[in-house]
């Protein structure tokens, strides 16, 4: 293999650095991509690698040294022992410092309260996770041991169950994992930053995850989602649920889901108490945030909130004025505080030393793989030595043969050297066998104590040939796995903290009292800017102002509290309000709703408008000469769904999209020159929204259907010429006297 060349380095004398603090000083010259590549990738690999990335038995290796210190210092099965103590001995092994040492306990531990399943057992202050200001005392005043499920994760590990390697400094031996009996990557939270990539899993309940791969086991297409349907965090709160939303997060290891507060009213004081908060925010954020919208006049009918928050947990009340409705105020608070927040999930865990973003299936595979090889290890380590005393026992056995051959062996041997060989001849047994004989005391060598010594001889042949079955069968090591899990269920299960609601089933959030009412205009342009100008602004202005290239799509008469259904030419509707948009003017150019909404790259807009109660129904057009009519009770959703996909059909490019109430007259005109009137009523309305219509104009093969309006803003005088009996039809080509300029044409015509 050709030696890689090495970077060309220049040398460079910068001027009057001579002879600085009696130095000559100089600098090298280097490519920045040689910098990186020699200087920064060594770096954030460390950082991957060896910091921030969770591994395969769910821990940092911050978290893997501390736990096995304290595994060491024997404070699994002891008393507690100063934290800082435990820091001090951790130091041995993780260089990092004692003050990041400490950090790390304290977020294990039961007294902070970050996991579902805590590996260290504390006294003192500890803090809380859900408190931002709530500091931790220092580890000389704290206490701690290790947690009576921490043997779960040390099981076996003096039987060659994980490698042992190095520490930093080569002082002593660590293990690199730690052979948990179960899928703690799932059961504990952790989140890393690393360089250039992230991590953030959120735990799951330790008896849901244990039952769940129970069930991989036996079945590895087996839906998890009916054993453990949603994660679970310490601090409680309630999970907006959705299925589909879930099942996407489970397989691909990437998604979001909403988290919000457990709140309870007690009438005889009219104060709101809220008990459980979501895992992503602190009391502290909460309550300035309150603060902050109660000073801006936008909660009114709050008084006062406060942390009464003591031993017994946390609690948060809010001090309510009289007739204020306390449902209605919480639906507000979600809206707009972090009482409800979203929860990320990034599910990268390291796999051989490689990141790997992985779903939960995904993960439990790895996890079963890794589990199983660290069985396969322990039972090997058990054969082995059961295989040594068998050995040994067997060199024994022909001792028992002529006890007092053996005795005048050694008592006729002059040389203590010649007493291991002289066995061996008088015997025919092996060295490490006639070492054992001859280490035997004097006091034993008698034909009971060799009788009881060789007497589980035959269960110990027994005990070996299970053992190599194990080995060769891989159902057998996931009995053992299985087995394990039981277990653990058995000992340290405990109930769900986090529950869940269903989406479909949470009323639509009240619209805010504050928001004010009064008419509007909208005005909506061909590129995508809207402006919501109010009636006296609009007397009072000129002429409506657009960019260069811009013109008037539409306008309409609406109100401010109204909602707006926003139609894009990627089949999707945006749902939206008018109170949303502040008041506009003519003269200003409006909101691009693209931007405002949040669309896609290149996504635009077609059509808006106010779907009023959602009575009414509203025509698809197509290209291909099919008109959709689709009732408004379609985009109805229960939640305020920001957006919806698949408002319409795809097949064919849309041409005009026409809302209206009532029945109507169209006129449909094509690249021909043909124009046609239908009557609403000639077409059925459906209840899917992505139907393709019905066929409503025939066009010959190089024609295409080029637009559509309603009757009263069309330029046609002679109505009956164009009017259609039955559908579909050719319609009639376009006289002088019915041309002009649609109103509601499509982009690119």
């Amino acid at each position: 293999m050709a030696r890689k060349k090495q970077p060309e380095e220049k040398s460079k004398k910068v001027p009057g650095t001579d002879n600085v603090m009696g130095l000559k000083a100089e600098i090298t010259e280097q490519e920045i991509v040689d910098t990186l590549e020699v200087n920064y990738m060594p770096y954030a690999m460390s950082v991957i690698v060896s910091r921030a990335i969770p591994e395969i038995d769910g821990f940092k290796p911050s978290h893997r040294k501390l736990l096995y210190t304290m595994y060491k210092m024997g404070l699994l099965n002891g008393g507690r022992t100063k934290s800082a103590n435990i820091v001090g001995s951790t130091m041995k092994l993780n260089p990092h410092g004692d003050a990041a040492i400490y950090d790390t306990m304290v977020r294990l531990s039961k007294g902070y309260g970050a996991l579902l399943t805590p590996f260290v057992d504390s006294k003192g202050n500890f803090g809380k996770v859900f408190s931002r200001d709530m500091a931790y005392a220092a580890s000389r005043y704290t206490e701690a041991k290790l947690s009576p499920i921490c043997a779960e994760l040390f099981r076996d590990i003096d039987k060659d169950t994980v490698d042992l390697v190095d520490s930093y400094d080569g002082g002593m031996k660590e293990p690199s994992l730690l052979p948990t009996t179960f899928p703690n990557v799932l059961v504990s939270a952790n989140l890393g930053i690393a360089v250039g990539m992230a991590s953030n899993l959120c735990g799951f309940n330790l008896s849901e995850v244990c039952q769940a791969t129970i069930e991989f086991l036996r079945d590895p297409e087996a839906d998890l989602l009916s054993i453990m349907p949603a994660p679970d965090f310490p601090t409680g709160g309630e999970i907006l649920y959705d299925r589909a939303e879930m099942e996407e997060i489970y397989r691909t290891g990437r998604g979001s889901f909403r988290v919000r507060a457990k709140w309870r009213y007690d009438k005889a004081t009219n104060i709101i108490e809220i008990y459980e908060i979501p895992y992503t925010t602190t009391s502290e954020a909460v309550i300035d945030k309150v603060a902050e919208l109660v000073k801006a006049g936008k909660l009114k009918e709050i008084a006062d909130m406060r942390d009464e928050t003591d031993l017994g947990g946390l609690k948060l009340a809010i001090d309510l004025k009289r007739g204020s409705d306390p449902d209605r105020i919480m639906q507000r608070l979600f809206k707009m505080t972090t009482l409800e927040d979203p929860f990320s999930c990034n599910f990268n865990v390291l796999i051989a030393g490689m990141p790997r973003v992985m779903g939960v299936r995904e993960i439990l595979e790895e996890w079963v793989a890794w589990r199983s090889e660290s069985v396969r290890r322990r039972v090997h380590f058990e054969l082995t030595k059961k295989k040594e005393r068998l050995h040994l026992l067997k060199g024994l056995g022909k001792i028992l043969l002529d006890i007092d051959k053996a005795i005048a062996i050694i008592r006729s041997t002059e040389s203590d050297a010649e007493v291991v060989p002289n066995l061996m001849i008088g015997f025919g047994i092996d060295e490490v066998q006639a070492e054992f004989v001859a280490e035997i005391k004097l006091r034993n060598i008698n034909k009971e104590y060799i009788l009881r010594q060789i007497k589980d001889t035959e269960a110990l042949e027994k005990e070996i040939a299970d053992l190599e079955d194990i080995l060769k069968k891989r159902s057998r090591i996931h009995t053992i796995i299985r087995q394990e899990l039981e277990k653990v269920v058995k000992q340290y299960a405990a109930p769900r903290r986090t529950t869940l609601i269903y989406k479909d089933e949470l009323a639509e959030e009240p619209e805010e009292e504050m928001t004010p009412d009064y008419p509007v205009t909208v005005f909506l342009s061909r590129h995508g800017y809207l402006k919501k100008i109010t009636a006296q602004s609009l007397r009072m202005s000129g002429e409506q102002k657009y960019k260069e290239d811009d013109e008037l799509r539409l306008s309409f008469e609406s109100s401010n509290k109204a909602e707006l259904l926003v139609f894009t030419d990627r089949c999707q509707v945006y749902k939206t309000r008018l109170s949303e948009f502040e008041d506009g003017r003519a003269s200003a150019l409006g909101v691009f709703l693209p931007t405002k909404l949040q669309m896609e790259e290149g996504e635009s807009v077609i059509m808006a408008f106010d779907p009023g109660d959602y009575s009414g129904s509203i025509l698809f057009v197509f290209e291909n000469g099919k008109i959709a009519r689709v009732g408004l009770g379609a985009y109805v959703t229960k939640t305020n769904r920001k957006k919806l996909t698949g408002a319409y059909s795809d097949r064919s490019p849309i041409r005009a999209v026409l809302p209206f109430t009532g029945e109507t007259q169209v006129a449909v005109y094509s690249t021909e020159g043909r124009a046609l009137i239908l009557n609403t009523a000639q077409l059925t309305e459906k209840t899917t929204r992505d139907s393709q219509g019905v066929q409503v104009m025939t066009l010959k093969p190089k024609y295409k259907l080029k637009t559509a309006e309603f009757l009263d803003h069309s330029r046609i005088v002679n109505h009956s010429r164009y009017s259609a009996r039955s559908l579909p039809a050719a319609g009639a080509l376009l006289k002088q006297e019915d041309t002009g300029e649609t109103q509601i044409a499509m982009e690119g015509e």
